[in-house]
Formats: structure tokens, sequence, C-alpha cells
């Protein structure tokens, strides 16, 4: 056991905020609105909800997707008696109901059947782009009985560089995007548009990848080529990607990556969203849920913030039907282990900004401060039990919680005190709340 780790944790900001990282695909309500997780995401601040494979195969044919929403091709796409926004104006309050904002893919839900009948280019890309127009003044402006969420993010499709997701080529979804991405940012210049969820860089990083995955570097690099390009030109205000991985250090090389892509090609101000992603491996929908999956998903959290290379991120997936909604144990309203993760993040972003730090350590950590408290999470992935003093000079009380297999963030001790020295056993998140106030919770 190593007895020399040490994090100090200054009460003074860094410069940097904390970013909204701990996001997630999908909203707090699930199995048409039976299940009601609402509470929970409050607890854990969780910034955004991506509206992606929204109640299952289909969109539950009455979710979020063009084909539910504007459900028959050949009406008026002007007529608001032409749209069916019932159950996604449901799915849309609860969302603004437990403090989240959307951010809305326009789309449809990942086909894997026969047919894929909904997958295929639009036959009139100009009408489908009037028809997402339609959708962002329903939402942010009232049309159509609507609302005025001033919802942000809308991302054009998802991984249409996988076929259960689009049928056509790459020269037809570039040519989708301009047409939507010109429309919604000359009728609506506030808010941001992008895409395309990518399914990943893989390739960079493996010679032996197979074409498929090496394709996937080829459309990263034409579609940029593409938006800029003087006779193409169209905004790209967020470029998302994807990964799924078990190995921390691998998603930070693939954000670093498309962060230094973006900049080299001329896109300096284009965020870098990663909004998908989650623990992968042996037994993976199990280990997701666990300490495993769970210190996996405090780790790459920390360190997503410390880099600075991502934007906004969405863990994948928290409606707890899904395979891969990993902050539910599996068909249940109780939350994973994974779940507290994200929560623990939370505490971070309800602190304020990134706090100046120094350490001598092999744990991923983040901290917070607002002037008045103090917020550190610390982790340990797949290492060994170490011993660590937590230091907060000038702290009056410093409150400790753990998250491993039997402790939900619970708080271990309490104490008046500048600093607390425990053990980070391995797979466990470890967050200090440190009073600089009067001694009372600030």
């Amino acid at each position: 056991m190593n007895q020399s780790d040490r994090i100090i944790v200054e009460n003074r900001p860094s410069g940097r905020p904390i970013k909204p990282l701990n996001g997630v695909n999908g909203g707090p309500v699930t199995f048409n609105f039976r299940r009601d997780a609402r509470k929970l995401f409050r607890e854990a601040k969780i910034p955004y909800c991506r509206l992606h494979d929204i109640e299952g195969p289909l969109g539950g044919g009455k979710f979020v997707d063009i084909r539910n929403v504007f459900p028959l091709w050949d009406l008026d796409e002007n007529d608001p008696g032409s749209y069916d926004f019932a159950f996604t104006d449901e799915y849309m309050r609860c969302i603004a109901d437990c403090g989240a904002e959307a951010f809305y893919r326009l789309g449809e839900t990942i086909d894997h059947g026969y047919l894929k009948e909904h997958v295929h280019p639009p036959k009139d890309p100009a009408k489908w782009a009037r028809i997402c127009a339609n959708v962002v003044r329903h939402y942010n402006e009232g049309w159509a009985n609507g609302f005025h969420y001033g919802v942000k993010y809308w991302e054009i499709w998802n991984e249409p560089e996988n076929p259960p997701m689009w049928t056509g080529t790459k020269e037809e979804y570039f040519a989708l995007y301009r047409e939507t991405a010109n429309l919604l940012k000359r009728e609506f210049p506030g808010i941001k548009v992008g895409g395309y969820a990518s399914c990943g860089v893989y390739a960079a990083f493996n010679e032996e990848a197979t074409d498929f995955y090496r394709s996937f570097i080829t459309w990263f690099d034409d579609f940029l080529a593409f938006v800029k390009a003087p006779e193409t030109a169209c905004p790209l205000n967020f470029f998302s990607w994807h990964i799924y991985s078990h190995d921390p250090g691998e998603v930070l090389a693939h954000a670093r990556y498309c962060r230094d892509k973006l900049d080299r090609a001329g896109f300096q101000k284009t965020e870098a969203i990663l909004d998908e992603w989650n623990w992968s491996g042996k037994d993976m929908f199990d280990r997701m849920r666990d300490m495993t999956g769970a210190s996996f998903a405090a780790e790459v959290l920390c360190r997503l913030q410390n880099t600075g290379d991502t934007d906004v991120a969405c863990y994948y997936d928290a409606q707890p039907h899904a395979a891969y909604g990993g902050l539910f144990l599996r068909n249940t309203d109780t939350p994973s282990r994974a779940y507290y993760a994200l929560k623990a993040f939370g505490m971070l972003r309800e602190a304020g900004a990134e706090a100046v730090t120094t350490a001598e350590t092999e744990l991923a950590y983040a901290a917070a401060t607002d002037g008045k408290t103090s917020v550190l999470m610390a982790v340990n992935y797949e290492k060994e039990d170490r011993l660590v003093v937590f230091s907060f000079p000038g702290a009056k009380r410093v409150r400790l919680y753990l998250l491993d297999e039997k402790h939900d963030l619970s708080l271990i001790a309490d104490a008046p005190a500048d600093r607390i020295g425990t053990t980070s056993g391995k797979n466990t998140v470890l967050v200090v709340r440190a009073d600089h106030g009067d001694g009372e919770e600030a």
C-alpha cells in the first residue's frame, strides 16, 4: 500500500467551469411513463438527456423520431395538424421538470429489423429539413400549441456510417446534413446544430482494424472537408462521437484525437461532444452496473474534466429496460452503482467552478469550489488499495462519502478539520466536501 498519496484542493477557482459531462441518453421516465426517475435525475444533477433510441425499437412508435412526430409523409408539413407531438411533449416536460435539458437527435432509432423501413435517406431532403424546423419551432417557439424550452442542441441523425442507422451513401447523408443544418441555423440562429454522432475513431489506434472501422475515419475526414468547402459550406456548431471501452486511457485518447482533428481542420470553435459511452468487455451488461463500471465511469468523468477536450458527454443509457441502461439494475427502478458515479460528478457541478489542485497520486480526481464549499471526487479504478490524504487548506470541516459495493455515496466520516486520510480500495469512488465557512453545510 502506497502511503504517500496526497491531493490538495485550494479554495480558489482554476478559471475553468465544471463541464456538463454527466449527461445521459434517455429521460427520467420510461415504460410509457409507468416508471419515473425524476427524483434520481434531480439528485444527480443530470444536465442533458439525449433523445435517441427512446422507448425501444422504432422509438416506441410514438416518441421523438421524425417518423413518429410526423407519421404520414404525404401530409402538409406546414400544417400543425400533420404532427403527433403528444408523447414527446410529455417526455420533454418530464425532462424539464427534473432540471435537465433535452439534447434532441433529429432522425430515427436504430433499426435492427429485417426491412429497415425507416432508416433510408428521406425521399425529399428539403421537406425533411422543413419538418425538423417545425420540431424546433414547436419546442422552442410555441408553434402548434408548443413550448419555449430553449433547446440548444439539435443533432442531425445518428451513426450514419452504420447500416442499421442509415442505408444510404455517405454523400446522401452529407447532402441531408447540409440541407437541414443550413435551414435550422437560418431560421433559428441561436441554436446549435451538429452531428453526426460518429460510431467512433477506433481505427486510428488499431493497425489491424477492419475496413468497416477504417471507414469511420474516412467519414470524419470527408465530413469536415464537406462542411468547410466553399461550394458545400454549412454550419457545424458541434461534432459528436461515440466510444465503448473498459480503458479510461482509450477514451481520453479518442477525445484528444477528435479535438485535435477539429482544430487542425479549422473548427476550433466547434464543440466536441461524446454523446454515447459506456464500459465494454466481458460480461459488459453486468460489469457496467457494478463497481467495475461505476469506477470506470467516475474516472472517465474526472479525466475528461481535467483534459478539457470534451464539452458535453452523455452516458449510454439511462433507460432501465435497455440492455445498455447501466444506471439501473436490469428492468427495475433500483439505481446501480454507475448511477452513483454520475451523481458524484453532479456534486462537483453543484459546488461551482473547477478548483486549483496539486497532487501526488495515481488516482483520478477532479475538484470544484464556490469559495465557501469545496468538493473533491477521487477514483480508484482497477488499482490496489491506496492510502491517501485529502487536504483543504483553511477548511473548518470535512465530510467523506464512499461509493463501493456496500455504500451508495454514504457519509462515512465527518470531522472539524482541514484534512482527512483514508484507504481508497480497488474500484471505489470517494467524495470529500470541505466547508470553509462556519462549519455548517454550504
